[in-house]
C-alpha cells in the first residue's frame, strides 16, 4: 500500500495501517525534530505527531493537486511541525531568577501593546484570520472552514500578515 492508502486505512480504523505508515515516516521525521527539538523530546512529539495522525485520517486528501507532489510526507511534517511547536509551548523552562519582575511584566505589556497595534493596520478579513490562526490557535483547515475560504488562501493571507507585522514591528520583511 502507498501512503495514501495507509491514509484512508487508518480513517476505516485500521491501526496495522498506523504501524506502517510510523515504520515509514518515524526515522526521517525523528531526524528533522531532532533539528529543532532535545533528543527526550522527540520521542513526545512523535508519539503526540502520530496521535494527531491516527486522528486526522479521516481529513487527508491524497495530493489536493499539490504539483511539489509532498503528499502525505507534507501533511506528516505539517501535523509534527505544529506538535513540536505545541511541546515547546507546553514546557518552556521557566525564567531564572529575572533581576526585575516587574519590568519583564511591563516589557510583555509593550510588546503585546505593539502587537495589537500593529494587527490593527491588518484589513479586517486578515485580522478575523490573524484572530483564528494564531490567537485561538485554530488549525488552517479551521480558519478556512470558518472563513469560507480555501486552505491555500488562509495560508497566503497567514503569509502576507505575517509579512506586514514584521515590517510594522520593525524586524526584517
Amino acid at each position: 500500500m502507498d501512503d495514501d492508502e495507509l491514509i484512508a486505512a487508518m480513517a476505516g480504523g485500521d491501526d496495522a495501517a498506523l504501524r506502517e505508515l510510523f515504520s515509514r515516516h518515524a526515522p526521517w521525521l525523528a531526524a528533522r525534530l531532532g533539528r529543532m527539538l532535545a533528543a527526550d523530546a522527540v520521542e513526545d512529539v512523535l508519539q503526540e505527531t502520530f496521535l494527531g495522525v491516527w486522528k486526522g485520517a479521516r481529513s487527508y486528501r491524497p495530493d489536493r493537486g499539490r504539483p511539489d507532489g509532498a503528499g502525505a510526507g507534507g501533511w506528516l511534517w505539517g501535523i509534527a511541525r505544529r506538535q513540536a511547536a505545541l511541546w515547546a509551548r507546553r514546557n518552556r523552562p521557566p525564567d531564572l531568577l529575572p533581576p526585575h519582575p516587574q519590568a519583564d511584566q511591563h516589557e510583555r505589556a509593550l510588546t503585546r501593546i505593539e502587537l495589537d497595534a500593529a494587527v490593527a493596520g491588518l484589513d479586517a478579513p486578515d485580522r478575523e484570520l490573524w484572530r483564528l490562526l494564531y490567537e485561538e490557535d485554530r488549525s488552517v483547515a479551521e480558519v478556512a472552514q470558518t472563513m469560507g475560504i480555501p486552505e491555500g488562501t488562509v495560508k497566503s493571507r497567514a503569509f502576507r500578515a505575517r509579512r506586514f507585522l514584521r515590517t510594522a514591528l520593525g524586524g526584517p520583511s
